[in-house]
């Protein structure tokens, strides 16, 4: 009897690996997208109802009322029948793509590939799970006053977290979505009483997101330091920014045998997720080497459009969900890059510094391949103190990325708490416009470290259901302010404007102002009296069409059409920054002109990407030498259209 059960486990093991996993893409969806989809019809009622109430109040912020489209229609039931009956047990459902994945032999590649409703098929990638690095013997140590954060207290100070937390801000009413290998969330003392809505292991297919039998016995390691980096609570030896939002926890990373994660998890778990109406993602895991090179993505396809998880991961964004991830632990390795789906046109990717504000060695570094500016933004991912699963009380010092991006999600989920009216789109931008190198973002830290004061400082814009426009602007700080003023920078008068506000919190309505508002700065007197100026220099820039507000960077919104952005930073000094969208992939020149309407530098000569495109001029002419200050003009043209900007040089 043993040796047939031998002989039959044997054979199970070589059915497996006679097996690979692949997506199958359908043709349609059994609808005609333009004339069956609108409001009201029996489609749109099925997609809509597998939205939650919280889900569609999240996307009708950013969309309004046009919030469901052809991606939100499931997956037509017939054509996953049709497979069935061909023995394929279907892994993952991924209704975005009009796809499912499923382990298939080379036998039924053949077989469906025939079938009339099949559009492709491909290989699903396996990507090498790499751990963080632990230090177990790091002696950090904190002073006697910081007793509440214990040794967490370096890793949250700072990002200025616990002076917001005396704001009675902690993240209370943000739904946050972790994305990573498990979580024993139950069995440690920081993470046992978090408000965890809902768990799903992608893997086996369950509600348990802990270890359990089949599991590698670090399988829940990682996630449940990524876990309570964001949101542990324990006194004296853990507090996370983020620790009284609410969670919702997907297992998709599997670090069995070969180590591999499935991309098709990731992409499963945001529809998931952005379905039961999560606010914001974090995930601490990257896409790049992969077990089988033959399938491997490179360094190209790090260009925001390419991977499945960055497809993933812009899809979510486009429905409202701020989407975050580790930039990746590159930094010393032949790969050196980011890795997906970072390299997201709207994901925030995090890379990593040391507690002197220095990037770490192993940090990935961009830009994205197509010359974007990665990372985002930066947190501390050296030293950072986290839960072990090694017992209910026992924790430990990390390094990683993937500490650093727990770290700015929870993060994010305070300037949410304290305003829930901000859109992702705005959320984002705010972060970027805070992050302490703003105005010289580059490719070792992007705009830089983080800070949860600044973002709730920084005024945002809100708008009511009448249509009336707000700015509002928090005054927090270590001590007394008064005599809050706005200036309303219209036709170069200014208009000072007395506000009041509730625990150092304003708003200021400004309808009376869009026909002519060129932008708006703010006073304030510190508790010695002096006043206090918010930009330093400069005004905040207002958009009422996205609801932006800016100073040191461009919009993040995507255009309606081909849209030169301003150069940033304007003036500039050593170099700028030159974006442009457009609506298609064409042909297109960048070219920098002086005011002669000489041509001086050639930036670009080639196919546009569709989308964002991002160009660094340094100051040099064509032959190298440097070139004078003064004011220069610079061009793109590309699709019978001519764009043209001013920007000036200051040597």
């Amino acid at each position: 009897m043993k040796k047939l059960l031998i002989f039959a486990a044997l054979l199970f093991t070589i059915s497996l690996s006679a097996q690979s996993k692949y997506f199958i893409y359908f043709k349609d969806k059994g609808i005609d997208a333009k004339e069956s989809l609108y409001k009201g019809n029996s489609i749109y009622q099925l997609a809509e109802s597998e939205l939650t109430e919280r889900a569609i109040e999240r996307r009708k912020k950013l969309l309004g009322d046009d919030y469901i489209d052809y991606t939100d229609v499931p997956i037509k039931r017939e054509y996953i029948n049709e497979l069935v009956k061909f023995n394929i047990k279907i892994e993952n459902e991924l209704k975005w793509f009009n796809s499912v994945s499923a382990y298939l032999t080379d036998e039924q590649v053949k077989e469906i590939k025939l079938l009339p409703f099949i559009e492709k098929i491909e290989p699903v990638k396996k990507n090498k799970f790499k751990k963080v690095e632990e230090n177990q013997n790091l002696n950090k140590g904190f002073n006697s006053s910081e007793n509440l954060y214990g040794p967490s207290f370096a890793q949250v100070d700072q990002l200025q977290v616990p002076i917001v937390h005396l704001k009675g801000i902690t993240g209370k009413n943000v739904i946050l979505g972790i994305l990573d290998s498990g979580f024993r969330w139950k069995m440690h003392e920081s993470l046992q009483s978090k408000n965890v809505l809902a768990e799903y292991d992608f893997i086996f297919k369950d509600n348990n997101t802990a270890n359990e039998t089949g599991d590698d016995f670090s399988q829940d390691n990682h996630g449940t330091a990524v876990f309570s980096t964001m949101a542990g609570y324990s006194n004296g030896k853990l507090i996370g920014p983020a620790y009284d939002a609410s969670f919702l926890l997907a297992k998709t990373e599997d670090v069995r045998s070969e180590t591999h994660i499935e991309e098709d998890n990731y992409a499963a778990a945001l529809i998931w997720m952005e379905n039961q109406g999560v606010d914001i993602t974090s995930s601490s895991l990257g896409y790049s080497e992969f077990d089988d090179s033959t399938y491997s993505y490179t360094y190209k396809d790090m260009d925001g459009k390419s991977t499945i998880v960055t497809k993933a991961a812009e899809l979510a964004f486009s429905k409202g969900v701020l989407v975050i991830s580790a930039a990746g632990n590159e930094g010393n390795t032949s790969w050196y890059y980011i890795t997906s789906p970072s390299d997201g046109f709207n994901v925030i990717a995090v890379g990593a510094v040391d507690l002197n504000n220095r990037v770490t060695g192993f940090s990935s570094r961009g830009p994205s391949f197509d010359n974007r500016i990665k990372p985002d933004v930066t947190a501390l991912g050296s030293g950072v103190y986290a839960a072990s699963t090694a017992g209910f009380t026992e924790y430990y010092y990390a390094s990683g990325t993937s500490l650093a991006t727990p770290l700015a999600s929870g993060t994010a989920a305070l300037l949410l708490s304290s305003y829930p009216h901000l859109n992702n789109v705005q959320l984002r931008s705010i972060l970027l416009e805070t992050a302490d190198s703003s105005k010289y973002p580059n490719n070792l830290r992007g705009y830089g470290l983080l800070s949860a004061l600044r973002a709730i400082n920084y005024p945002n814009l809100q708008k009511d259901n009448l249509g009336n426009i707000y700015i509002n602007k928090a005054f927090y700080s270590n001590s007394s302010t008064t005599d809050y003023k706005i200036i309303i920078y219209q036709s170069d008068v200014l208009i000072p404007m007395s506000l009041t506000g509730d625990n150092q919190k304003t708003q200021f309505q400004l309808n009376n102002y869009l026909n002519n508002i060129n932008g708006v700065y703010f006073t304030y007197k510190d508790s010695g009296g002096n006043e206090i100026r918010e930009p330093k220099e400069g005004v905040y820039r207002i958009d009422t069409k996205n609801l932006l507000v800016t100073l040191n960077t461009s919009s993040f919104y995507l255009p309606d059409d081909y849209t030169l952005a301003q150069n940033y930073p304007n003036p500039f000094n050593l170099n700028t920054t030159i974006e442009f969208y457009s609506l298609t992939n064409q042909p297109g020149k960048v070219i920098v002109y002086n005011v002669l309407g000489e041509k001086v530098a050639e930036l670009f000569n080639g196919v546009l990407n569709s989308g964002y495109n991002t160009f660094r001029w340094d100051g040099k002419l064509s032959n190298g030498n440097v070139a004078p200050s003064g004011a220069y003009l610079y061009s793109v043209e590309t699709a019978g259209k001519l764009l043209t900007k001013k920007m000036m040089l200051l040597k």
